[in-house]
């Protein structure tokens, strides 16, 4: 389910209070057991890793990734109540280094009762890297079981050490099922439908941009004022000083619409992309958001067989921040027409897969000894650096070198199509190849 809230105060306790009747919409619907929980079904259901760790009530430490409102919190919450596990939280937005020495001490305490502490860690790539080290020995020794929350990617946001000690769960964001879910508990709860038509309840779905919290802080809005007519997607849009997307009779939907422009750019069709570019945004759609979608596309889909792509959104973002809407908008068209017209490449998400996923099997192999530095003597006494080639001094700049660990074969993982600049490339790279095989026979 989203996660709803995730601005609550530092707290430990062994269970959930009942939200008073005045609290937030939100704050009301708060899921009382994982069962409750709504679009993380690849984890709570009973294959999920979450599914399995309750049934086997034994908590390892774990960061939850995932965007707002997606139900982090909540999830660690309901986590701890599950296996009967203390549950602690702390801010690292709004905590320092005595904030988190009087956390350690009362788990310490409560492990010496026998009780064993959940420490939920909001934001946690905000802290720094020595703070992050801080939490190692006391999740070595068991104190706290560690369960992290972040937005931000944990390969970047979290120090190695930690990670190493730590599952990563991704979370989704809600998609229109979850969201229709969310709204319709809103109604049972308040005993009332909401005062929206069916394309103004598609428009507030797509609004939401899988937040589920914001979805449900708009319908409290909603229901705040009162009204005695039924609003439609224009005059929704209008109340919620937000703009909302309009559908059509036809009622497709902001997803159809969005799978369509990606589709029609894929396919090289200009004309269409324009089209549904235009459906998006004269129905209001946020321009931000088609402006994430095509520079995401830009990598996806058209890689290195036109690197200016990329660039092509990303100064389509600057000029609409710059210009604003109406006058920003012509430069969104010029990046749409740009893509739809470009060489088209997926080499490099299809090489971004296959290295994730011999990362993950060879994550812990060291890097050949010779590309390794050694600025002290006990390592170039060990022999780290030896060896190594400065290609700048080879002939031709290459002095093909052996750059895989050494309990690792040589992978090939991007693979260039014959289009576009990567024709180039793979000119680059056979005689690359050729170079090293000829260094290899030396």
């Amino acid at each position: 389910m989203a996660d709803l809230f995730e601005d609550q105060p530092v707290s430990a306790s062994p269970g959930q209070t009942e939200a008073r009747e005045d609290a937030p919409l939100a704050d009301r619907l708060r899921p009382r057991v994982l069962a409750e929980v709504v679009g993380q079904e690849h984890l709570t259901g009973a294959q999920g890793a979450i599914g399995r760790v309750v049934a086997s009530g034994r908590l390892s430490s774990m960061i939850l990734w995932g965007p707002p409102g997606t139900g982090k919190t909540t999830i660690a919450r309901l986590l701890a109540e599950a296996v009967g596990m203390r549950f602690a939280t702390i801010s690292a937005v709004f905590s320092g280094v005595t904030d988190l020495k009087k956390v350690f001490a009362e788990a310490e305490l409560a492990a010496k009762a026998g009780q064993r502490t959940l420490l939920f860690v909001d934001e946690i790539h905000r802290f720094n890297r020595a703070q992050q080290d801080g939490f190692l020995p006391f999740v070595e020794r068991g104190t706290v079981t560690l369960v992290g929350a972040t937005t931000e990617n944990p390969s970047f946001a979290l120090n190695a050490a930690l990670l190493s000690r730590a599952q990563v769960l991704i979370l989704h964001r809600l998609d229109e099922a979850a969201l229709r879910v969310l709204l319709g508990r809103a109604e049972v709860l308040k005993d009332k439908p909401l005062p929206i038509d069916d394309n103004a309840r598609a428009a507030l779905i797509a609004s939401a941009d899988g937040d589920g919290r914001f979805l449900l802080n708009q319908a409290e809005t909603l229901y705040a004022a009162n009204l005695e007519e039924t609003l439609d997607a224009a005059a929704l849009g209008k109340l919620l000083h937000r703009r909302v997307a309009v559908y059509d009779k036809d009622r497709d939907g902001h997803y159809g619409l969005i799978s369509a422009l990606h589709k029609a750019l894929r396919g090289s069709d200009p004309q269409a992309s324009l089209y549904y570019l235009a459906r998006m945004l004269t129905a209001g759609e946020e321009p931000l958001y088609l402006l994430r979608r095509m520079t995401r596309f830009a990598s996806e889909d058209i890689g290195l067989a036109d690197p200016q792509a990329l660039t092509q959104c990303l100064a389509a973002k600057q000029a609409f921040e710059f210009l604003g809407s109406p006058e920003g908008e012509l430069a969104i068209v010029q990046a749409c027409l740009y893509l739809a017209t470009a060489p088209k490449s997926n080499a490099a998400y299809k090489a971004q897969k296959a290295a994730w996923q011999s990362a993950k099997e060879t994550g812990s192999l060291p890097p050949p000894p010779h590309i390794l530095n050694a600025p002290t003597k006990l390592m170039k006494e060990i022999g780290l650096g030896q060896g190594y080639s400065y290609d700048h001094d080879a002939p031709e700049g290459f002095s093909g070198a052996d750059f895989w660990p050494e309990d690792m074969e040589p992978q090939t993982y991007y693979q260039p199509v014959p289009r576009g600049f990567e024709r180039q490339v793979i000119e680059r790279l056979e005689w690359w190849e050729k170079k090293r095989r000829e260094h290899t026979q030396v």
